[in-house]
């Protein structure tokens, strides 16, 4: 009898694929565009932007360097990622006493990935259907919240048709939109840059008085406030944990793949959009208020749906000789390609995550199936379009609903880096390779700036009335039932397979 052939993930991606595809979840060109007007509307804390994301990238470093020495650790991974990390950092302990929580430590990295990754693809379809909308305004066509509906799910359709041809496919979309982000990038902030040097519109009242300005702390607390919401723009670096199954060298090329990714996109492209940016706003920058009233600078910043898009129009009328509108356009152009690519990499990453579980009979069998053709984990992105068409589509009625499925997600990501923190820790202490530094202090402080994090975003948004409140409280209550969800499901499904959560302890 002839044997079946079984359909496995094609070894495709080299260094630059796994990179570019790590650097299409973090988009910097998208977030600059979605955060700033969040990021403005701290009162008072506004001047501490470029010092917050300081602040973020040294915990995110932190968390980076705990999961490449995970993924260096484990290049047999192969899809699972974090969630492989997490019940081999017990089952290779020498005690059967520590072995016996592998089960749990992986249900608990698996319940904190999903809410990371599968409410994270949502956000950006609803981010697509917003932006659509704003440019579709500036042409004077009014997109109702029906039609915003309709683009939230043909967005959704439109990725899953990317996402279901294979890793191949999505990373020269990746390198593709990269490549144009980072040149657009560094374009506007040059302007930007010269706008503020020039002074063409002869201003007076700057943000920041001078450049140190932008890069020197004002105040700790509204740097911090600042830096629990730039860590928000600055996931992704560990979605190419989850390409190790696809990857030629993984035990080289994902630990390289999650620094690198975070070095261009965080350390490069954030730091100098943001300098630019800020370095740039004046009393030249104006919004008219719905009741008439007319405000400026950064308080003109705060109470734009884009101020990106106002700047650019601001320094494309100054320096290009009027063309503000269409260069304003082409930024916006190139933030909807930003955010296809960020789509697409979350979806990549969270089905191959649940490819993994499934395959492992932690998640339903259908989810652990791969394409005949495209070897990719095609029932899974489906049922993501329909979740993420969902959830954007919730997203696009009104900001609350938006920022309550975003901190959702973000509870989902702090939670996940601070079990990936511990984890680094349980994998390498009392073992040969143990380093003090990398697989204690690092991951220690990891831990705790990452948890740090998450009771300040809790905090300041339970504490802020209004919107913030409100949408916390919907974030907490959708992570408390997919907590239920997950419980339930686990409870269940370990008395059909008869397997225990914790199972006694047998053994030395």
């Amino acid at each position: 009898m002839a044997e079946e052939k079984k359909t496995t993930m094609k070894k495709t991606l080299g260094l630059t694929g796994v990179t570019v595809n790590a650097m299409a979840l973090i988009a910097p060109g998208a977030f600059l565009w979605i955060t700033f007007q969040v990021q403005a509307s701290n009162n008072g804390g506004a001047t501490d932007m470029w010092t917050g994301i300081v602040a973020a990238l040294i915990v995110a470093f932190l968390t980076a360097i705990a999961f490449s020495e995970l993924a260096r650790r484990y290049p047999e991974a192969g899809a699972g990622g974090s969630y492989y990390f997490a019940e081999k950092a017990f089952l290779d302990r020498d005690k059967a006493s520590h072995r016996r929580f592998a089960r749990l430590a992986k249900f608990l990295t698996g319940w904190a990935a999903h809410l990371f990754y599968w409410v994270y693809p949502g956000v950006m379809v609803a981010m697509m259907a917003v932006l659509v909308t704003y440019i579709f305004g500036q042409f004077n066509i009014n997109i109702t919240i029906p039609e915003q509906i309709g683009i939230a799910v043909v967005f959704s359709l439109f990725i899953g048709l990317i996402a279901v041809r294979g890793i191949t496919g999505s990373t020269n979309v990746a390198i593709a939109i990269n490549v144009i982000q980072l040149v657009s990038l560094i374009g506007f902030s040059i302007l930007a840059i010269m706008f503020r040097v020039q002074n063409p519109l002869h201003a007076t009242q700057w943000a920041h008085p001078a450049a140190i300005s932008v890069v020197w702390p004002h105040s700790l607390s509204a740097m911090l406030f600042q830096s629990t919401i730039a860590i928000l723009i600055l996931v992704g670096f560990e979605s190419s944990t989850s390409l190790a199954g696809e990857a030629l060298n993984p035990k080289k090329d994902i630990p390289r793949g999650v620094l690198i990714s975070l070095v261009i996109q965080g350390l490069f492209a954030y730091l100098l959009e943001y300098f630019a940016a800020n370095y740039a706003v004046c009393e030249k920058l104006t919004f008219t208020n719905p009741d008439g009233s007319i405000v400026t600078g950064m308080d003109a910043a705060a109470a734009s749906g884009a101020p990106i898009g106002d700047l650019v129009r601001l320094i494309g009328d100054a320096m290009l000789g009027g063309n503000g509108f269409i260069l304003m356009i082409i930024i916006a152009i190139t933030v909807a390609l930003a955010v296809v690519g960020t789509t697409l990499a979350a979806i990549n990453t969270a089905v191959r995550v649940s490819f993994a579980m499934a395959q492992d009979k932690e998640m339903p069998e259908m989810l652990g199936s791969l394409h005949e053709k495209h070897a990719s984990p095609h029932v899974g992105v489906w049922v993501l379009v329909v979740v993420s068409a969902v959830l954007g589509s919730i997203g696009v009625l009104n900001v609350t609903a938006l920022t309550g499925i975003t901190l959702a997600s973000n509870i989902g990501t702090f939670a996940l880096y601070a079990l990936i923190c511990g984890l680094t820790f349980v994998t390498f202490v009392g073992r040969e390779e143990f380093h003090s530094v990398k697989h204690a202090i690092i991951p220690f402080l990891g831990l705790i700036g990452n948890i740090g994090l998450l009771i300040g975003v809790v905090f300041i948004g339970l504490t802020t009335p209004g919107v913030s409140e409100d949408a916390t409280k919907m974030a907490l209550y959708i992570t408390g039932g997919w907590g239920v969800v997950s419980v339930v499901y686990l409870v269940w499904n370990s008395k059909k397979i008869g397997k225990a959560i914790v199972p006694a302890t047998t053994g030395s």
